[in-house]
């Protein structure tokens, strides 16, 4: 009999890793042949490195893509195989379940008790239930309010870990500086800027046990963990509030999703998001599916208000609206922040870029088809920046709207006039995460 089991570990460059560096990196019961690669491009043909995969994996761990899975199992004779990636849908969840099985091996989902690193601060998580629901605003509104009450914190972002892994083993971000020296995409860009500019440091990488001694340092014995979460995914690190977010213009997802009906059930605080400008159905759609799984949990409505900067080129003219990529594309919504203020301005046309698109941006719309007439800002390396410029650049239109968390113009020369949207988080009525803030600090 083998010695160890052998493991595939399906991931998409953030749980994929954590799961393997928590349970797998030192366990000797298994052997991990490969990563396989999903979601975001360009992310296989690399090589998980020795610097992170240990002494039991001199060599290193290949990252293949997804679609290598079959001839992966057979080469390797693989006994398991673990789904460790997140914003599932029912239908993708059986679709993973059942290759996965019929190729033979066992399957193997990890849970919370195994993988989630406990810190010696307080920490406070902001999770969703779906990508886009709005957590961002959610986190920065968390973070003014610890900043009001001068209680020390620093901002641990869910892993964006796109370059090299040996260099993205633990960052830290203060000035936009830092995101120049560590060659962020535009992906990264969008979370960790905002943070930047309104004063936050933030810390982000591979190894999380690594980045939380850190974090834990550097915020002191009174200072606090804030938590923010990619896609719907769980915190890496045990939470003592966890914060989950959710979005009533897709009602039904909080409990569909994978895994953000966990988080649903694990919440102690709800926001549902986008409450002022979604239909009064979804909103308490909502609140329902919410108490069927969790009737502890506090429920704050909030809205989650656009705004830009110059609103005099928007209205009456013909504009190319860019939004968030992965809120796009495996967020799967059809209408970001600056869809909203296109209409909220007044454009006389929102013109499709589909026509001007190239190599990886134009192959994002053939597999996301429902994205429409919205560009998504996809920038995972150098190559798909510049064909983002050019698919840009090749838009015939009279105003750009730009609704992505950072500034585009620091990474393309857009010829075009620039109109940026900004979004900020409102609560409509008690309770507020004011009060929930002020209760927890209580706790503490």
């Amino acid at each position: 009999m083998k010695s160890r089991r052998r493991v595939i570990i399906m991931g998409a460059a953030g749980r994929d890793f954590h799961n393997f560096n928590t349970y797998f990196r030192e366990n000797p019961r298994f052997e991990v042949v490969a990563f396989t690669a999903t979601q975001i491009p360009g992310i296989a043909g690399r090589r998980y490195p020795p610097e992170l995969s240990g002494p039991h994996y001199p060599e290193g761990i290949p990252i293949e893509p997804k679609e290598r899975l079959d001839e992966l199992v057979k080469e390797n004779g693989v006994d398991a195989i673990v789904l460790a990636y997140s914003d599932l849908l029912p239908q993708q969840f059986l679709d993973e379940v059942s290759r996965a099985l019929s190729l033979g091996p066992d399957f193997m989902l990890l849970g919370s008790a195994n993988t989630t690193l406990r810190s010696k601060r307080s920490v406070i998580s902001i999770c969703a239930v779906r990508t886009g629901a709005g957590k961002s605003t959610v986190t920065r509104r968390v973070c003014n309010i610890l900043r009001e009450k001068t209680v020390p914190y620093v901002v641990v972002r869910h892993p964006m870990p796109y370059g090299d892994l040996r260099t993205q083993i633990w960052q830290r971000f203060e000035t936009l500086e830092d995101m120049d020296r560590h060659e962020c995409t535009i992906e990264e860009r969008e979370e960790y800027e905002p943070h930047i500019r309104q004063g936050s440091v933030v810390y982000a990488g591979v190894d999380y046990g690594e980045i939380l001694k850190r974090a834990e340092d550097e915020v002191g014995e009174d200072g606090i963990i804030v938590w923010d979460g990619g896609n719907n995914d769980l915190p890496f690190i045990h939470p003592d509030l966890h914060i989950v977010v959710t979005d009533p213009f897709r009602a039904g997802d909080e409990l569909s999703s994978y895994p953000g009906q966990i988080n649903l059930r694990l919440a102690d605080v709800v926001v549902i998001n986008k409450a002022d400008s979604a239909p009064p159905m979804g909103v308490e759609t909502v609140k329902r599916n919410v108490r069927t799984v969790n009737t502890r949990s506090t429920i704050i409505e909030a809205s989650s208000r656009v705004a830009v900067d110059r609103p005099e080129l928007i209205r009456g003219k013909r504009v190319l609206v860019i939004e968030d990529g992965p809120t796009l594309t495996h967020g799967g919504l059809t209408k970001g922040a600056g869809m909203v203020a296109a209409e909220k301005y007044e454009a006389s046309e929102v013109v499709d870029p589909r026509p001007a698109a190239i190599g990886s941006i134009r192959e994002v719309y053939e597999q996301y088809p429902h994205i429409g007439l919205a560009l998504p800002a996809l920038g995972y390396g150098r190559r798909q920046v510049e064909e983002l410029a050019d698919s840009i650049a090749g838009t015939d239109c009279e105003t750009v709207i730009m609704a992505t968390p950072t500034d585009l113009r620091n990474l393309i020369n857009i010829r075009k006039p620039v109109v940026a949207v900004s979004f900020d988080l409102r609560e409509l009525k008690p309770p507020t995460l004011l009060d929930t803030i002020d209760e927890f600090i209580g706790r503490r």
